[in-house]
Parts: C-alpha cells; structure tokens; sequence
C-alpha cells in the first residue's frame, strides 16, 4: 500500500481505513508520522495550548478477584497489605487534595465482592457533597461490571444511581487492549472488549463523558492495535462520549507476566502509538501524553507527535508504583515542563473547560 496515499489523506482530513492503519504502524517513518500527527492536532485543536489538569488518583481497595496478569497492585482477601478504605477514610484523603489545589479525583480500586453498591453511591453523594471543590472522576469499566454483579442490577441501572448520585465521568481504564484473543491470555476475568464496550456505550447514553485508555507493550500483535483503535472509533462515531484517548506502555515489575515480557516498550514505541492515534482517531477531541508513564523528557517530546494534553500531576498514584515505576512532578513542574517544550500551558477541568492559562 502507498504509504504518501496514506499520508495526503491524513493531511486532507481523510478517514484511514483498517489496512491503512496497519501500514502507518508498520510502515510509516516515525518523524513524518509525527509531522502529520502534529497537524492533525492542530485542526482539532488550534490553540497553542498544552492542558494539564490537577488530579489525584487514590486507591479505595487493592483486594480483586480478577488477577490481571499484568497487575503488580491487587491482592486477594487476607493476603499481606491486602486493605479495603472506608468512606470516611476516602473523604479525608479528597479534603487534604482538595487544600493542595486538586480539583479532580481519579478514583479507582480493585473488584472487591465483599464492598456492596451502596458503598460506592455513598463515596459519590459525599464527595458531591463535601468535597465540591473536586470533581469525581470514578470507578473503571471492571468496577462498574463488578457492582452489577453483587447488586444483582443491570449496568444500566448501575450507571443511572451512580449519576443520581453525582457521578458524571467516568476513567477509561479496564480496556488493555480491545482483543479478545488478547484479553483470555492477560486478563480471563475481566469480561470481554463487548462488555468494556458495553459499559461505555450505556454511560454515554445517560450523558457521562469518559475516557479511552489503550495498555500496549505485552502480548498484542499490530492487528490488535489497530483493532483497538477502530472500535474506539466506532463507538465515538456512533455515542460522541469520549474527551480524550490516552495510550500507555504495560510495566512489568513484579507482575506475573514480567516471565514474559520483562523489559518495557521503547520510548520510539509509545511515540508511534501517539502519531498513529492521533491520526486515526478523527473523531475524538483531544490525545493525552503521558509524562507519568513514559518518563518527564518522552512526555515532553510526545507533545510534538500528535498530543494537546499532558494528563494530570498525580499527587498520588499506587498502581505504577507497585511495579515499581515512579515519576512524580508538581504543578508548577508541568508548567515548566510544557513551556520548555515550546507550548502555553493550560489548566483544565476533567471535561476539558479552561480554567486558567499561564502565559509567558
């Protein structure tokens, strides 16, 4: 396949079919994909604007009884370090973000049967109630289909509580890769791509946004990759729910499947995977650089390879840590960090309203 065909259709605002996509991945030149990621970005959003957002993403559990392989965080009931917060616990924790200047919570857990759904609406009306400087960004699609299941509701109901209660975004993670033949080797529990799609497509329905996520550098092939994509797409297409995609690379510390893959995904990699999904992801508004996973310098130079957003400052993170990969930075570092690399940074909210921008 001609791959300037390829290109002068990105260039003209074309859709890329699957083939097209594949062969940008395995053909494309990662400076030219760059070039053309970097003007796409620019017709989606044309300001010279890097967003950031303040965040926080606490743990409410680490007790789950799906064993992702990929996973260094989870323990099962009684194991050492194993623990399950309470609300009041959890509430704390948002006021003393809250006083750091933290306006969104990304709050996420493993899938704990024992917890039952009233402790989840209960987490949200509270939150909404006493910490209203903070906006919820709560619960993955794993979490979600967990509720259902020990509340015996559809999640569809599931979904109309949780927004009853003030629960308005929802974080894309849970996704991995959107592969089944992927998702039965790293993830068996977990349900399939249908029902991550599944949960999405409803919470959209009932008005939440949400987020993309896409965990690649362990056992999916190109086609995977690009099988993630058009689905995501397919989905915008048909719901307009999604504000942002944002790709990772998988960290293999102290995880099962570190036997397998023990080294990471190359920083030329997760470069690649910015551009391509930038490129071909027509439909959804904004890309996110991931300074935390990818390391300070690799999320800087992301910024010229399709990304508009460099994600959040993280005042606490778990997941990542427990394979043993830390970054760490503040809010006056990604300023800085966005400004070196030759863009006005912007804060923002979880749905992407400005909040302030910080000119030179």
């Amino acid at each position: 396949m001609a791959l300037d065909y390829i290109f002068d259709k990105s260039r003209a605002g074309e859709r890329l079919s699957r083939e097209e996509g594949l062969a940008l991945l395995r053909e494309g030149e990662l400076l030219e994909l760059g070039a053309i990621a970097e003007e796409v970005r620019y017709r989606h959003n044309p300001n010279p604007w890097i967003t950031f957002v303040v965040d926080t993403n606490p743990n409410y559990t680490n007790i789950c009884n799906v064993d992702c392989i990929f996973c260094a965080f989870y323990r099962h009931e009684g194991e050492e370090g194993e623990y399950t917060y309470s609300v009041d616990h959890m509430i704390q924790k948002f006021k003393e973000s809250a006083q750091k200047g933290v306006t969104t919570v990304l709050l996420q857990g493993g899938v704990n049967p024992k917890l039952p759904f009233e402790y989840y609406l209960e987490m949200v009306r509270r939150t909404r109630a006493e910490v209203p400087e903070v906006h919820p960004h709560f619960f993955s699609t794993s979490e979600i289909l967990g509720m259902a299941a020990v509340s015996g509701l559809s999640v569809r109901e599931v979904l109309r509580q949780l927004k009853e209660a003030g629960l308005d975004t929802i974080p894309g993670g849970g996704a991995e890769i959107l592969s089944d033949r992927v998702k039965r080797k790293i993830s068996n529990k977990k349900g399939s791509s249908a029902e991550w799609l599944a949960v999405m497509r409803e919470a959209h329905g009932l008005g939440y946004k949400t987020t993309a996520t896409m965990m690649y550098g362990h056992l999916e092939t190109d086609e995977d990759i690009i099988e993630h994509l058009e689905t995501i797409r397919q989905l915008q297409d048909e719901t307009g729910g999604f504000t942002a995609f944002i790709p990772w690379s998988f960290k293999p510390g102290n995880t099962p499947l570190e036997k397998i893959i023990p080294t990471y995904a190359t920083p030329m990699r997760y470069l690649q995977m910015l551009a391509l999904s930038r490129i071909y992801l027509d439909n959804f508004p904004h890309i996110q650089a991931s300074w935390f996973s990818e390391g300070k310098k690799i999320g800087q130079v992301a910024l010229h390879f399709g990304a508009d957003d460099f994600g959040g400052t993280l005042v606490e993170e778990n997941v990542h840590a427990a394979a043993n990969f830390v970054n760490k930075t503040s809010t006056d570092e990604v300023i800085t960090l966005i400004r070196e690399s030759g863009f006005v940074p912007a804060q923002r909210t979880t749905l992407y309203d400005i909040l302030k921008v910080y000119e030179a």
